[in-house]
Formats: structure tokens, C-alpha cells, sequence
């Protein structure tokens, strides 16, 4: 019986996360050792961060409950604080303010190799002189672990990431999409409560980047781990996040899922961030007739949808200035005489199945894209005059500080 019981596998403990309040604070460098040039270019790469008496703020207000299992994206431009927030989490950066939950346990002042996390970086971080399994085997002989328990872990991640035939070889002698699923195999020997990811395809070309998305996806399904990934590209956010995090200098600027966020962006940063190609953005009038909500611009009204019409008048919103949005793929060509936008095709672009009409009306810059079967191949050359119009349910109305009027 005894026997029996030491023979079960131990139960997969719970991974959740609670950051509450994170902040991180780079102090100022010491003062007769800094000079013109580092302050020069300190002062470039930061001009975006909000600069105290204390220091660069990188990051700050970060709260985010994260659930068991998990996988949580954190995106944005470089230099908004996303890897920095990933890094407290990992233990590698100290937390400034706020506090670290690990499973309901205070992780601030918590040694790395303590908080049963891993990692897998952007750069991979193989040990050139080692084989794949010796790289994949490392973390466990730190630990001590036996050797048949290194070898079962080491084999079965290598059959999950689909890399077995290479546990002789040296990372030199592998591809960089072979070299990231040894880091990423690595990292899950250790059957760790969070993995920690750092723009791990960016190192990779276009085809590979989609093969190791997907790798990801069925890695995902076949491990029992919460996931904290960090990438600029929002294509990556999209496709593999439960939930994304948008952040732009230091703070977050809207937490949802992803068809959340693309449907009902909260400001003007998002809806411009997320969606290739970035949504359109027009100079228009909000109206109101009565109860009934409009958008005018350049001639074309548009009366808004019912669902927009109630979240407006559950708001109390009044007829202003705004900025308008709507998504390339929700703009549709017009006739002449029809209540439409006049443009002018500056550039057209040919991708298969659809035509990327490049177009400027207004003082602005307007891409629209139109399926091949809808045009004739010679119907919109450069200079060609174009009418555009949009449905009430896809425009999206920001005030003029950027933020949406709806929420």
C-alpha cells in the first residue's frame, strides 16, 4: 500500500497570480559619476516615462488578477514596461511599490529560484558546448533530481515540442526555431507553477514565427501551467492570449480578451494599436437629434446602431467634436450620389485575395480594403476618385482627449 501511495504522482499545484499596484522605479545614477552623454542619451530612450525626484517611473499602477492555468499577454510598443512587469514577476527586477502574490503568498522579497517560476528568453540562452538533452537536463541536476526522473521528464517534453531526434545534437547545429523549442523545453522540464515568456519568436523570420505561434498554442494544451507572455507584436497578442494587457508607458491602458479589445477599444492608443491594418481615424461631429446619435464627417451622416445609441444615452453623452473610427475592412465602396466620403487612391496594393487601397480624403491618410472579386484589375489606379462609406455598427467614437465615449 505504501509502495502504492509513493508511486502517485503529486498533484499539480494552483498558479495564480495577483499584481497589485506594481510599480518599478529606476533611481537616479549617482551624481559626479554621470555624465553629459549618459544623461543625453538616458533622457532619449526615456522621454516617454514619466521622470520623479525618485527616479525613471517604468512602471506603475500595475494590477492584474491572473487565473490558474492561464495565458496572459502583455503587449505593447517597446519601452512601455511590459518585460520590466515580467521581469518583478520572475524575481529579476525589484519590485518598487505594490505587491507580489504567488498563489496567495507575499513575493516581493522572494529569491528567484524560489517562486517556481521559469523562463524562456528572446535570445534562447543555450549553453553552446552542451547537447540539447544537456541543455534540457540542466535546470534538474541543479535540483539534484535522479537521473531516471531527468530522463523521463527530459524525453517526454522533447516528444511534446517534437524535438527528440536532436537530443545528440549541439544547438549549432540547429535551426532557430528548433534552438527556441530547446529553450522552451527546458524551461518545462522543471514542471514549473509559471512560465514566463519574453518575446520568444522575435529572433524568428515570418514563416517561423507562425509555426512556433501554433507550437505554442498545442504547448498550451498538453501542460498544466499559467503562462505570462510579453511580445510587441500584436498579431502574436491576438492569436494566443485568454486575455490581452495593452500598456503604453508604464501603464495599462485596457485589459480584455481579444475580440474585447478589438471590438471595443477603450481609447484611441488601442484602437490604432491593435488590428493590421490599423484602424482608420476621421475628424468628425458626434450629433444628436432628440434621442437619436450621429456621426458626420465630410458630408457622409451616419446614423450610429441601436446598441451604440443606448450605450451613448446611458452615458449622457452630448452632441461635440470627436474622432472617428472605423477599421479598413468596415469601409465599403459607394456610388457617386450615394452619402458618402470622396477620396482620392494615393497607393493600391495587390495581396491575393483582397486589394489594399491606400486613399486620403480630409487631410487624411485612409486604407481600405476591397476583395478582389468586388473591383476590375484596372478599376483604381493612382489619383483614381473613390467613394467611401460605413455601417452605424462599426464606427467607434472617441472624445477628442481619446477616449471612447461608450465606456
Amino acid at each position: 500500500m505504501k509502495q502504492a501511495e509513493a508511486a502517485s504522482p503529486k498533484p499539480k499545484c494552483m498558479a495564480t497570480l495577483n499584481l497589485k499596484n506594481i510599480k518599478k522605479v529606476y533611481p537616479h545614477s549617482g551624481g559626479e559619476r554621470k555624465n553629459k552623454k549618459k544623461d543625453k542619451d538616458a533622457g532619449e530612450k526615456k522621454v516617454n516615462l514619466q521622470v520623479t525626484e525618485e527616479g525613471v517611473v517604468a512602471v506603475q499602477e500595475f494590477s492584474l488578477d491572473i487565473a490558474d492555468k492561464e495565458f496572459i499577454v502583455l503587449v505593447g510598443p517597446s519601452g512601455c514596461g511590459k518585460s520590466t512587469t515580467l521581469r518583478m514577476v520572475a524575481g529579476l527586477e525589484e519590485i518598487s511599490g505594490g505587491e507580489l502574490y504567488i498563489d496567495g503568498q507575499l513575493m516581493n522579497d522572494v529569491e528567484p529560484k524560489n517562486r517556481d517560476i521559469a523562463m524562456v528568453f528572446q535570445s534562447y540562452a543555450l549553453y553552446p558546448h552542451m547537447t540539447v538533452y544537456e541543455n534540457m537536463a540542466f535546470p534538474l541536476k541543479l535540483r539534484k533530481t535522479p537521473k531516471e526522473e531527468i530522463d523521463r521528464r527530459v524525453k517526454e517534453a522533447a516528444a511534446i515540442l517534437d524535438i527528440t531526434q536532436y537530443l545528440d545534437r549541439k544547438p549549432k547545429a540547429l535551426s532557430g526555431g528548433q534552438r527556441q523549442r530547446v529553450a522552451i523545453g527546458r524551461a518545462i522540464v522543471r514542471e514549473p507553477k509559471v512560465l514566463l515568456m519574453d518575446e520568444p519568436l522575435s529572433n524568428l523570420d515570418a514563416k517561423l514565427r507562425n509555426q512556433m505561434r501554433a507550437e505554442i498554442i498545442k504547448l498550451r494544451q498538453k501542460i498544466n501551467t499559467t503562462f505570462i507572455y510579453v511580445t510587441h507584436d500584436q498579431t502574436e497578442a491576438m492569436t494566443l492570449g485568454d486575455r490581452i494587457v495593452i500598456m503604453k508607458d508604464g501603464f495599462i491602458q485596457q485589459i480584455g480578451t481579444p475580440q474585447e479589445v478589438f471590438d471595443h477599444p477603450a481609447n484611441l492608443f488601442v484602437a490604432g494599436f491593435i488590428g493590421m491594418p490599423q484602424m482608420n481615424f476621421f475628424d468628425a461631429k458626434l450629433e444628436k437629434d432628440g434621442d437619436k446619435y450621429a456621426v458626420s464627417v465630410g458630408g457622409c451622416k451616419v446614423e450610429l446602431s441601436p446598441e451604440k445609441q443606448k450605450a451613448l444615452a446611458a452615458r449622457g453623452v452630448a452632441a461635440q467634436d470627436i474622432t472617428l473610427g472605423v477599421r479598413p475592412n468596415h469601409i465599403v465602396l459607394a456610388g457617386s450620389g450615394d452619402n458618402a466620403l470622396t477620396a482620392k487612391v494615393d497607393v493600391s496594393e495587390m495581396m491575393g485575395s483582397e486589394v489594399h487601397l491606400h486613399a486620403s480624403t480630409g487631410g487624411r491618410d485612409v486604407v481600405v480594403i476591397v476583395p478582389t472579386m468586388d473591383m476590375k484589375s484596372d478599376a483604381f489606379g493612382i489619383g483614381a476618385e473613390i467613394h467611401l462609406t460605413f455601417g452605424g455598427n462599426v464606427c467607434h467614437v472617441f472624445d477628442r482627449n481619446g477616449k471612447n465615449l461608450e465606456f
